[in-house]
């Protein structure tokens, strides 16, 4: 069967080539409704596919969105990767995914790869402080880049990032303030790791002032953990077989969280009456944890929406644009059984 073309297209709707494409590519010249018609009609009749390759290189844009983050096994960027996936959907583009495992060179590779393709913009969830990303960035002219979750010190792109400090403050105020403990122990996460603009400082941070504000110190409490589930089992186990073993503590991730539930389960701790566990997230597995998990959430999807919104906005490469620079999204506290409430537990 022979291919069908943009010709065959124009023919069968009475109308220039030209126009075919107009109406294909939403412009650059209007197309009148009843013309547009009889060339959408046309188009579904022959069963034409406008070549996307070729519509990119002309328009030295793709309909692609691409999108790094540091792990999509780990759920909280599982979550953000896949609501940022169908508000990219919403707006007709697709997205890359690549997983920079933590390590810069990977970041830059995905980076420097995405940037090359022509991506309509990237979204970049980073890992670290970012200056090599911050000079792709600079030497790829006309690229769009939107910060997703943190915003790291280098780059200066906008930003959408959730207010972890508050959301941290809160917590760990609920522990101290209505159940009454003591004090609350905090996992942060592994000592190389945080860089300033990382999340998991502003979670230590929120954990710190709610501290203060009781006159409780906090060097003593704070805990180096890795934020996955799987080494946050092994760090917890020997605190909690410790005699270090705190009242309460405050996870810096939801995963985190989930992996001291299982090591007190194993050491017949009893949460919460042995242990209060907090996280942050608000991960879908939180709700089915034993017992289902406190924790503090953002809204995600919300976040995905202004951060593909954002790629897509042409206003973000004009010089002195008055584009918000960073969007901050409150968090909020979802009270569930852990922490000793008789929250719902979904």
């Amino acid at each position: 069967m022979a291919k069908v073309t943009r010709d065959d297209v124009a023919r069968l709707a009475g109308t220039s080539t030209a126009v075919v494409s107009y109406v294909i590519n939403n412009g650059p010249r209007p197309v009148a409704p009843a013309t547009r018609e009889k060339v959408l009609a046309a188009i579904e009749q022959l069963g034409y596919r406008p070549n996307s390759v070729a519509q990119a290189m002309a328009s030295r844009r793709t309909n692609l969105i691409g999108m790094v983050v540091p792990d999509a096994r780990q759920p909280f960027f599982a979550e953000m990767a896949h609501a940022v996936e169908r508000a990219a959907s919403e707006r007709g583009k697709l997205v890359l995914i690549g997983n920079s495992d933590y390590v810069d060179d990977r970041e830059v590779h995905y980076v420097r790869a995405f940037l090359g393709m022509r991506v309509s913009g990237l979204i970049l969830v980073s890992q670290g402080p970012s200056q090599r990303a911050a000079e792709e960035f600079a030497a790829m002219e006309g690229a769009k880049v939107v910060l997703l979750h943190r915003r790291p010190e280098a780059i200066d792109d906008v930003a959408v990032v959730t207010d972890d400090i508050g959301g941290s403050e809160l917590i760990v105020r609920h522990l101290l303030e209505v159940h009454g403990h003591p004090y609350v122990a905090c996992f942060g996460g592994p000592v190389e790791s945080p860089a300033p603009g990382d999340p998991v400082i502003d979670h230590v941070a929120g954990w710190e002032l709610a501290m203060a504000a009781h006159g409780l110190p906090t060097e003593p409490h704070l805990v180096d953990a890795p934020f996955h589930r799987y080494g946050a089992y092994q760090v917890a186990l020997e605190l909690l077989r410790s005699d270090r073993r705190p009242p309460a503590l405050f996870c810096s991730t939801d995963d985190q969280a989930i992996g001291v539930l299982r090591a007190a389960q194993e050491l017949g701790l009893r949460v919460p009456e042995d242990l209060a566990v907090v996280g942050f997230d608000d991960i879908p597995e939180a709700a089915f944890a034993s017992p289902p998990l406190t924790t503090v959430a953002s809204d995600r999807d919300a976040m995905a929406r202004a951060a593909v919104d954002l790629v897509l906005d042409d206003s973000l490469m004009v010089p002195g644009s008055d584009t918000e620079r960073v969007r901050k999204f409150p968090s909020r506290l979802v009270v569930r059984r852990s922490c000793g409430c008789g929250g719902d537990p979904a």
